[in-house]
């Protein structure tokens, strides 16, 4: 065997593992995976369908010019080539404009929300609100080692403790019949590991990060973590598995028994009488 070979398979055996050990989901149940078309979504879609899981795909375009055109035709041929079915939604046909659009409107407004915040914010909404049309066991997502490692940095930095509750192999704090949970395959899988993947397989991926992309904070504490890396390899590991030492009592100690409340626009779930999204879209309307 190869070394590529064996790369291969040890990388596609912790994916499997981090599935079984974390109980993420069977064979058995319908799976949903959120794809953007770059290279962690694609893996990931690729590794379940080479192992019979009953998947199928879901993606969201934020209409962002030629790099999100690019993304969806790649993950189109994907599908059409691994015989997946793949769900589409945009931007446009839910709230009626681009992302930039929305961006463009909130700056104008004096609303002080990054790209990366508001994208974020949307494509969680219709994810979620889809996806229960298509009825599956749970959303997958592609976040990576280095995603979490930087997640739980940057909750530590803020003093945000609260949020990071929500991280892990499985995420979130609440359940509800409106919540479709989200679980995550690649969490021990490093982003290096993943692009070599990737690129073994030749997957027709941009790599190139995503144009609109503003939140500083993050790239500081990516390149800080990467910059230790140099000296200590298992730094992201090290963060990650005292990180999951700790999240039990994260989960004990910001877990609540509030009952979840549903937007009074939408009907969505929302921590207040209306949600963000609702909000963000009645901002970029003025």
């Amino acid at each position: 065997m190869s070394i590529r070979d064996d790369f291969e398979l040890e990388f596609e055996r912790k994916v499997l593992d981090t599935i079984n050990i974390y109980n993420l989901f069977t064979n058995n149940d319908k799976v949903l995976v959120a794809c953007s078309g770059g290279k962690d979504s694609t893996t990931i879609l690729y590794i379940l369908k080479k192992y019979d899981f009953n998947v199928e795909a879901i993606t969201v375009d934020a209409l962002i010019g030629n790099y999100t055109k690019e993304n969806l035709k790649n993950i189109e041929n994907f599908c059409r080539q691994q015989r997946i079915k793949l769900h589409k939604i945009s931007f446009r046909d839910k709230f009626g404009r681009s992302l930039c659009f929305i961006q463009s409107i909130l700056k104008k407004n004096g609303v002080s929300m990054n790209s990366c915040a508001v994208c974020g914010v949307l494509r969680r909404y219709l994810l979620n609100k889809e996806s229960r049309r298509i009825k599956p066991s749970c959303i997958v997502t592609g976040h990576n080692l280095d995603d979490e490692a930087q997640s739980f940095m940057m909750n530590l930095l803020r003093n945000k403790l609260s949020l990071s509750a929500r991280l892990g192999p499985k995420s979130g704090l609440v359940q509800d019949e409106k919540f479709i949970p989200r679980v995550k395959p690649l969490y021990f899988c490093k982003e290096d590991d993943i692009i070599r993947y990737s690129k073994l397989k030749r997957f027709n991926v941009i790599y190139a990060p995503c144009p609109c992309r503003t939140d500083a904070f993050r790239k500081k504490t990516a390149d800080f973590l990467d910059s230790l890396e140099k000296n200590n390899p298992r730094i992201k590991e090290n963060i990650i598995m005292n990180f999951l030492r700790v999240l039990p009592k994260l989960k004990q100690r910001y877990h609540t028994d509030k009952k979840i409340r549903y937007c009074k626009s939408c009907g969505e779930p929302s921590r207040g009488e209306i949600c963000n999204t609702c909000n963000i879209i009645k901002l970029a309307a003025k």
